[in-house]
């Protein structure tokens, strides 16, 4: 089985907890709108075709099904794909963790556009700077440092005692805040996440990802932005 998956062309995005899962299984999929142009994605969004409506990318389709949020897509994959274990619980928390992820990533982008996602970063400068400072001195350590005691309290080495598409997830979470806010990062004793981190980038499948055109570097058009009047 081949999937597709839709997401914007240019950005890693949210689009990339996805290909990170994708990737590391080797499953086979194709990145639509990289090939078709995001024009592509109109007459889904629009409700042109059959199954599930998206609100918005990523989305991905498997067969006839139409499955959209990050969090919901990696909760398909990752059974399909040895990326979770069996176990009811293990699931349940790992799809927890994922949903707490989405809220630091809506959080990281609210930094950057704290006024509207619709406007320019130029016309909210003086909003972001003022929201930059709360996320630098709180929001991040409060989540990384709930994210550090997860793994702590599952031996160390990962989210769950085990590989799973939580790990993927913090690796992202943790290469794209150190890009975007490299000082206060730098701030932050998590031993074990970027550990975590290395382990994950040093996998044979992410190692070869990361490596090829398919992973796009970070820039100033996704969701982790380096401003650095935003860093301090």
């Amino acid at each position: 089985m081949s999937y597709q998956l839709y997401y914007w062309t240019g950005i890693q995005g949210r689009g990339e907890f996805v290909r990170l899962a994708l990737e590391e299984a080797k499953a086979a999929y194709v990145d639509v709108a990289r090939q078709e142009g995001d024009e592509v994605m109109n007459t889904w969004l629009n409700g042109e075709h059959e199954g599930a409506l998206p609100y918005a990318p990523p989305f991905l389709t498997s067969g006839r099904l139409v499955i959209a949020q990050v969090a919901n897509i990696l909760q398909y994959l990752a059974p399909r794909h040895g990326l979770i274990p069996e176990s009811e619980a293990k699931r349940l928390y790992a799809h927890q963790l994922q949903l707490t992820i989405a809220d630091l990533v809506a959080e990281s982008h609210d930094v950057h556009h704290p006024v509207g996602a619709g406007l320019y970063y130029e016309d909210q400068k003086d909003e972001a700077k003022r929201r930059a400072k709360e996320f630098r001195e709180s929001r991040i350590p409060k989540f990384l440092h709930f994210f550090e005691n997860v793994v702590e309290r599952n031996g160390g080495k990962h989210a769950l005692r085990e590989f799973t598409y939580a790990d993927l997830s913090l690796f992202q979470v943790m290469s794209g805040l150190g890009y975007a806010f490299p000082k206060a990062m730098a701030r932050q004793k998590l031993p074990l996440l970027r550990d975590l981190a290395k382990r994950v980038a040093d996998r044979p499948n992410i190692a070869a990802y990361l490596a090829s055109e398919r992973r796009l570097p970070h820039s100033e058009d996704g969701i982790f932005r380096h401003y650095s009047e935003l860093d301090a």
